[in-house]
């Protein structure tokens, strides 16, 4: 696969899915107005994606807001299994720590494969944080501290997504991942 074709993918799955859903209120925005950084990752190796990341981390923030006010850092070719991206997102959330990036920047996590604790594999609910490839998703504290006090009840978002999830059902969550990836013939 192509850098290409992972932008493609990931731009349609924000597009279509994250904002065209509206799984996130605070999306549109940066989406409108090009604020969005993508960034491929081509590792493969667990050592080399978490540093990339690091890297990755450290550009985005050297960036004014302006220019980049979210960034998604996407792994096509590593993190397969959901376990070891998990171990990724833990050693990168722990690094962000120990750098006093904490209430600077925030990571979201987002994989074809994830699952809500307290959720079943086939719950259309874990379709808020499916994408088409691992990523990490990069938020600046600042913008979304003030994005959350414009929102009335931002805590019932999650809620609000996972109900509009199930009624969509599992086969059109699939189907609308399967779109972005440009693989369901649709």
């Amino acid at each position: 696969m192509t850098e290409a074709a992972v932008l493609g993918a990931t731009e349609r799955w924000v597009r279509d899915v994250v904002v065209g859903l509206r799984l996130c209120p605070f999306a549109a925005a940066p989406l409108r107005t090009g604020r969005i950084r993508y960034v491929v990752c081509p590792a493969v190796e667990f050592e080399a994606i978490y540093r990339a990341l690091l890297a990755e981390v450290a550009a985005f923030l050297e960036l004014p807001p302006e220019r980049a006010e979210t960034a998604l850092f996407v792994v096509p070719q590593g993190l397969g299994e959901f376990d070891t991206y998990l171990d990724l997102l833990a050693a990168a959330e722990a690094a962000l720590e120990a750098a006093g990036l904490a209430g600077i920047l925030q990571l979201a996590s987002f994989h074809p494969d994830y699952v809500f604790a307290d959720a079943t594999a086939d719950d259309p609910a874990n379709y808020t944080n499916r994408s088409p490839y691992p990523m990490f998703h990069l938020i600046r504290e600042a913008g979304l501290a003030a994005a959350l006090e414009s929102w009335p009840d931002p805590e019932k978002i999650p809620e609000a997504n996972a109900r509009r999830l199930r009624e969509l059902g599992l086969a059109e969550m699939q189907r609308r991942l399967a779109d972005c990836r440009g693989d369901s013939g649709g």
